[in-house]
């Protein structure tokens, strides 16, 4: 029988949430693919995107900026390092994403579905998710 003389401080190990880091990384690898698609198609006027922006009153010029700044949001995002710059891309996407939503809404464009209004939606909760997942090393 073993017994314990004396005070002793267990140290506590802190282990990584792995299931939690596979999470925010699944989710932020998706979104990151999408909107990296997403912002070379208008970057590169491919498929309905000219219809998409023309469609709801918006000068042809608007898929330049979008395209630029999803762009470079998700190279923000996946990037180590820069915690500001990522609090900045979250919410530029946020906005983004929600105005898109928005914009199609208000124009009575919602696609079959409801599609242009469901998908921005679903990739602005992906950026919440993203956000909310990310680890202590890529937050403020």
């Amino acid at each position: 029988m073993s017994t314990i003389v004396g005070n002793e401080k267990i140290a506590k190990v802190e282990s990584r949430p792995t299931g939690r880091m596979a999470a925010y990384w699944t989710v932020t690898l998706f979104l990151a693919f999408s909107l990296a698609l997403s912002g070379i198609g208008q970057l590169m006027r491919y498929g309905g995107n000219v219809d998409l922006v023309t469609d709801i009153g918006f000068p042809l010029y608007v898929t330049n900026i979008l395209g630029t700044w999803k762009l470079l949001g998700i190279i923000a995002i996946v990037m180590p390092g820069f915690p500001r710059l990522k609090e900045w891309a979250y919410s530029g996407i946020f906005f983004l994403m929600t105005g898109a939503a928005l914009s199609h809404g208000f124009a009575h464009d919602y696609g079959e579905y409801g599609f242009h209004v469901i998908l921005p939606l679903f990739y602005a909760a992906l950026g919440i998710a993203s956000w909310a997942l990310r680890p202590k090393s890529r937050r403020l």
